[in-house]
């Protein structure tokens, strides 16, 4: 059976963590399991105030298909992710993954192998803005 994808989007507006965990809600999951990743105010030993992040185009099409290619994984109903465009401050939420499946593994397991393949294809770059003014780009894939 193939999970519904509750949410496979990008968008400008903060990340509404509640109600993508609602989304996923399903009374066959016995685990929900979810992933915020926040802007820090770090990155290699620098002192950062903020990041930028610019979407390709296509960015919501290959977070849609990204998503798509873990709705098969056994035991996984519900799968909802979204990642933030646009200028963050120190702990908003970039990106965010929920997933609801029938045990705890397939839960863990699939949300963390959907991270990594959110940051590995996702056409979205990260322009960190540093303590000193300037600014630097990073994680462009």
């Amino acid at each position: 059976m193939t999970a519904r994808i509750a949410v496979a989007d990008i968008t400008a507006r903060d990340v509404d963590c509640d109600a993508l965990l609602a989304s996923v809600s399903d009374d066959r999951a016995g685990a929900v399991v979810t992933f915020a990743g926040t802007v820090r105010n770090h990155d290699h030993g620098v002192a950062v105030t903020g990041i930028e992040y610019v979407g390709h185009p296509s960015s919501t099409d290959v977070m849609t298909e990204v998503v798509g290619e873990f709705a098969g994984r056994e035991g996984v109903h519900a799968i909802a992710a979204q990642h933030r465009v646009g200028e963050l401050g120190i702990g908003g939420v970039a990106l965010y993954v929920a997933v609801a499946a029938s045990h705890r593994r397939q839960a863990f397991e699939c949300a963390s192998d959907l991270v990594d393949r959110i940051k590995e294809s996702l056409p979205i770059w990260k322009k960190q803005y540093l303590a000193d003014g300037t600014h630097e780009w990073s994680e462009c894939p």
